[in-house]
C-alpha cells in the first residue's frame, strides 16, 4: 500500500540516526531487549489492519518499569517518537509502527496485581489478556464484562486504549465504563496516576481521556477494572428474519419495550452462512438476518423478559424463534458470533472490517444504503452488529491480488463510514481512528474541534512524540481531503510522518 507522508510534521523531528539512538539506549538501559535487525523487526511492521504496514526503526520490550521509564525519557531528550504496542490485534492501525521512530511492545507485562472481592475490582499489568481477568475471577462469582471477539488474545492496555466493547456493551458498558483507575508514564518517564478506586476523584475526569486515546498522552502501565457479580442465569433468543429492515427494526423495538438486553446481535445472510459453514452454530441459512438477544439476571425476571422479548420478535415479523435450551446450546448460538470474522476469512481471500456507530433508529436506512454501496462497488458485504448499540461491522470482501480492489475497498469503506456520520453516527465504536480512518475525522470534526484535539495531545505530549500520525489529522490533510472527496468522490490514502 502507498501511504503517504506529512512532510510538515517529519520536518518539526530533531536529526538523529539509528545507530545513535541504538547506542544510547543500549548505553543507559543495559537491561532493555532492543530488537534492530530486519528479520527481528518483520513480525513487528503491522497490526491486526495487515493492509497497512512499515518496518520500525527499534523495538523494545521491557519487563520492569524503570526500563520505561527511562526508555521513554531518553526519546523524548533525543526527539525520537514512540507507538506503544499490547498485543497487536488492534483493526484500525493504531499500532502501526515509524520508520524512523521506537516500538515499545508492553507484552510482558502479564501479572494479574490483584483481585478484591470485596471491592469488585482487579489490578492488572496492561498485557493481561481480556478473558484471563473473567477466567481469574471466576472463583469469586465475578467477572470481567467487557468481550471484545479478540477477548482471548487481545491485552487490557490495548483494550484501554481503543476503548475496546463487545457484545455485551450495551447493558454493561464499554471499557470506559469499567475501568476505575489507570496508572501511566508520560513521554518524559514521569509516572501518573488517575481515576480512583472511589465513586469520584478531585479534578478533571483525566482518566475519561485516557480511554480510547490510541497511545497518544501516555504509556499505560497498570489497570484497576470493576468486576461484576456473575448473573444467576442467561438465556439466549435467536431469532430469523426474512428482511434485513425487519431485524433492524426489531433492535428498537426491544429497547422501546424497556428491555435491556446483556448482548444484542444482528447478523445478515451472507455473514450467518459463513458462520454456519465455519462452526455449525445451527444458524438457519434461509434467513435474510438473524438477531440474537441474551437476557441475565435472577430467574423470575429473564424468564419474564424473554416472554416480552419474543412477542415483540413476534410482531415485528420474526419467522421463527429459537431459545437456548441450555449453557451449551447458548455458548454454539453466540460461537457463530464471536467467529464471524474468521468465517468471513473463508469467503474471499481478503476482507476489510470497518467500524462506525449509528442511531438504533436508522439501521434499516443505513442496511441499504451499505446495500447499494456494494452494489455499486461490485464488492460484496457482510454485515455484522452489535445492534444494540448501533455499532457496526461491515465486512468488505476482495482480492487484494487483483490491481486495484483494495484501493476500492477502502473507497467503499470510506463511502460506509460517512453514510454513519449523516446518519448520526460516528466512525468508529470501538477499534479506534488509528491510520485508517484519520481521513473521515475530516468529516466527523470540524477545524476548531480539531484544532482542540492537537492542543489537548499537546498538553501531555508537547513535541508531538507519541504515536504521531495517528487519530488525529492536520487541518492541512482536512483541506486536501476535502477538495479530493468533493471534486473525484474518492479517498485518498491516510497520510503518515516519515518518522
Amino acid at each position: 500500500m502507498n501511504i503517504q507522508y506529512d512532510e510538515a510534521i517529519d520536518g518539526a523531528l530533531a536529526p538523529f540516526a539509528k545507530a545513535d539512538v541504538l547506542s544510547d539506549l543500549q548505553h543507559r538501559i543495559p537491561t532493555l531487549r532492543l530488537l534492530h535487525r530486519e528479520e527481528d523487526l518483520r513480525p513487528f511492521e503491522c497490526d491486526g489492519l495487515a493492509a497497512y504496514r512499515v518496518l520500525p526503526m527499534l523495538v523494545a520490550m521491557p519487563d520492569n518499569l524503570a526500563d520505561v521509564e527511562t526508555l521513554l525519557a531518553r526519546c523524548h531528550a533525543l526527539g525520537v517518537p514512540v507507538v506503544t504496542r499490547g498485543a497487536g490485534t488492534g483493526l484500525s492501525g493504531g499500532a502501526l509502527p515509524l520508520e524512523r521512530g521506537v516500538l515499545l511492545v508492553m507484552s510482558r507485562f502479564q501479572e494479574i496485581i490483584d483481585i478484591d472481592p470485596d471491592a469488585r475490582t482487579a489490578r492488572l499489568q496492561p498485557g493481561v489478556r481480556n478473558l484471563a481477568i473473567s477466567e481469574a475471577a471466576a472463583p469469586y462469582g465475578l467477572y470481567y464484562a467487557p468481550d471484545p471477539s479478540s477477548q482471548i488474545a487481545c491485552s487490557i492496555g490495548g483494550n484501554v486504549a481503543e476503548n475496546a466493547g463487545g457484545v455485551h456493551c450495551l447493558k454493561y458498558g464499554l471499557t470506559v465504563h469499567n475501568v476505575v483507575r489507570v496508572e501511566v508514564i508520560t513521554i518524559e518517564g514521569e509516572r501518573m496516576s488517575l481515576g480512583a478506586e472511589a465513586l469520584d476523584a478531585p479534578g478533571f475526569d483525566l482518566l475519561a481521556l485516557f480511554n480510547g486515546s490510541e497511545g497518544m498522552l501516555g504509556v499505560i502501565t497498570e489497570i484497576t477494572v470493576r468486576l461484576l457479580p456473575l448473573p444467576e442465569v442467561a438465556k439466549v433468543l435467536m431469532a430469523s428474519f426474512d428482511d434485513v429492515e425487519k431485524a433492524g427494526e426489531a433492535v428498537g423495538d426491544i429497547i422501546a419495550a424497556g428491555i435491556i438486553p446483556g448482548g444484542l446481535e444482528m447478523m445478515d445472510r451472507l455473514a450467518i452462512q459463513a458462520a454456519e459453514d465455519f462452526v455449525h452454530a445451527g444458524y438457519p441459512l434461509d434467513a435474510s438476518a438473524i438477531l440474537l438477544c441474551e437476557l441475565d439476571g435472577v430467574l423470575a425476571d429473564v424468564d419474564d423478559d424473554c416472554a416480552t422479548v419474543r412477542g415483540v420478535l413476534e410482531k415485528a415479523g420474526a419467522t421463527e424463534i429459537r431459545q437456548a435450551r441450555d449453557d451449551a446450546e447458548r455458548a454454539v448460538f453466540w460461537s457463530g458470533r464471536k467467529n464471524a470474522f474468521p468465517a468471513v476469512g473463508r469467503l474471499s481471500p481478503d476482507y476489510y472490517c470497518m467500524d462506525g456507530t449509528i442511531p438504533r433508529r436508522e439501521l434499516p436506512r443505513v442496511l441499504n444504503g451499505i446495500a447499494e454501496i456494494s452494489r455499486e462497488s461490485g464488492l460484496r458485504v457482510a454485515n455484522v452488529f452489535h445492534a444494540g448499540d448501533g455499532n457496526m461491522h461491515p465486512l468488505i470482501l476482495f482480492d487484494a491480488n487483483r490491481e486495484g480492489e483494495l484501493e476500492l475497498a477502502e473507497d467503499v469503506g470510506g463511502r460506509i463510514l460517512e453514510l454513519c456520520v449523516n446518519a448520526g453516527g460516528s466512525i468508529t465504536g470501538e477499534h479506534g481512528v488509528g491510520r485508517e480512518k484519520i481521513n473521515q475525522m475530516c468529516s466527523q470534526f470540524d477545524a476548531d474541534e480539531i484544532t482542540v484535539f492537537h492542543a489537548l495531545k499537546a498538553a501531555f505530549d508537547p513535541k508531538t512524540l507519541l504515536n504521531p500520525g495517528k487519530n488525529i489529522p492536520t487541518l492541512a490533510r482536512c483541506a486536501e481531503f476535502g477538495a479530493m472527496h468533493v471534486h473525484h468522490n474518492q479517498l485518498p490514502h491516510p497520510e503518515l510522518p516519515r518518522f
